[in-house]
C-alpha cells in the first residue's frame, strides 16, 4: 500500500512540475524576472546587478521602461550604494513604452522619470537610432519586449543629475498675509508754518448757482391781462353803483 502511494506522489510531481513552480512568483514579479532575462542575453550585466542591489521597489515590477547604460559606460561612473535606488530611478519611465511609441513624442517634449522633479527633455529626428533623451541616445531600442508591462532600450551615456526642476509646490508662507505696516505718525505741526485749511467735504459744500439752474420767466400772455384789467373795472363800477344807492338810503332815512 505504502509502495502505490509513493508511486502517484512522484507520478503528480511528474506530471505538474511548471505549476508547482510558478506558484511561488507573483505575476508582477514574473514579468520583471523576464525583463532581466532579456537584459542578460543583450549583455546588460551591470545594469541587472544595480537592480539585484536595490530593494524592491513596486514602481519597477511593472508598467515601466528602463534606460540601460552599457557595462563600459558604467564601468566608468561611480555609484554609491546609498545612491542606487536613486541611479534607477533616473534611468526609467513610469510608463510602458516601445520606441515605436516614442517616436510619435515630438522634439522639445518632456517626459517625467522614476524621481520627482527630475525630467527628460526629448529630441526626435525621426528615426529608430536618433531619439535622444537629455542628449543621451537610445542605440539599442525594444531590448525588452517578451513581457507584459516592463521595456527597456539600451542608451549611449549616463543621465546625470543636473535635469531637476523646481515644482511650485504650496506652503503655508504663500498663503500667509503680510501685515500692514504700521502709518507713520504725522510731524508735530511747526509754529512759523501755518496749518493748511482742511479741504472741503464734496457732499458738505453748498451747490454752485449753476448746479440749479432757475427756469427763465415766460412772457405774460396780453389777452389774460387784458381781461383782468376789465374785469377789475366792472368791480370797481359795481362797488361805485353800490355805494351810491346807500348813500341815496341813507339820505332818504334821515329826511
Amino acid at each position: 500500500m505504502a509502495t502505490h502511494l509513493i508511486t502517484l506522489v512522484a507520478l503528480f510531481m511528474a506530471l505538474f512540475p511548471s505549476s508547482t513552480i510558478s506558484t511561488d512568483l507573483p505575476p508582477k514579479d514574473q514579468d520583471l524576472l523576464v525583463a532581466i532575462e532579456e537584459m542578460q542575453k543583450a549583455n546588460y550585466f551591470t545594469f541587472v546587478m544595480l537592480i539585484n542591489m536595490s530593494p524592491l521597489d513596486p514602481k519597477f515590477l511593472g508598467n515601466v521602461t528602463f534606460l540601460m547604460p552599457s557595462d563600459r559606460m558604467l564601468s566608468k561612473t561611480i555609484i554609491p550604494e546609498n545612491a542606487v535606488s536613486s541611479f534607477l530611478y533616473r534611468h526609467s519611465i513610469p510608463s510602458s513604452l516601445l520606441i515605436e511609441h516614442l517616436l510619435y513624442i515630438p522634439t522639445g517634449s518632456i517626459l517625467p522619470s522614476s524621481m520627482p522633479e527630475y525630467i527628460l527633455n526629448v529630441s526626435n529626428g525621426g528615426g529608430r537610432r536618433s531619439f535622444f533623451l537629455n542628449n543621451v541616445r537610445i542605440i539599442s531600442p525594444n531590448i525588452c519586449a517578451a513581457g507584459s508591462s516592463i521595456r527597456c532600450h539600451g542608451i549611449d551615456g549616463v543621465l546625470t543629475p543636473e535635469s531637476y526642476i523646481s515644482l511650485p509646490t504650496c506652503s503655508n508662507s504663500a498663503g500667509a498675509v503680510t501685515p500692514a505696516s504700521p502709518l507713520a505718525s504725522p510731524p508735530p505741526p511747526s509754529s512759523t508754518s501755518p496749518l493748511p485749511s482742511p479741504s472741503p467735504v464734496p457732499f458738505l459744500q453748498s451747490p454752485a448757482p449753476d448746479d440749479f439752474p432757475v427756469p427763465a420767466p415766460q412772457p405774460a400772455d396780453s389777452s389774460q391781462s387784458n381781461s383782468e384789467c376789465s374785469q377789475c373795472l366792472s368791480d370797481r363800477k359795481s362797488f361805485k353803483f353800490i355805494g351810491t344807492l346807500l348813500a341815496i338810503l341813507v339820505i332818504s332815512v334821515s329826511i
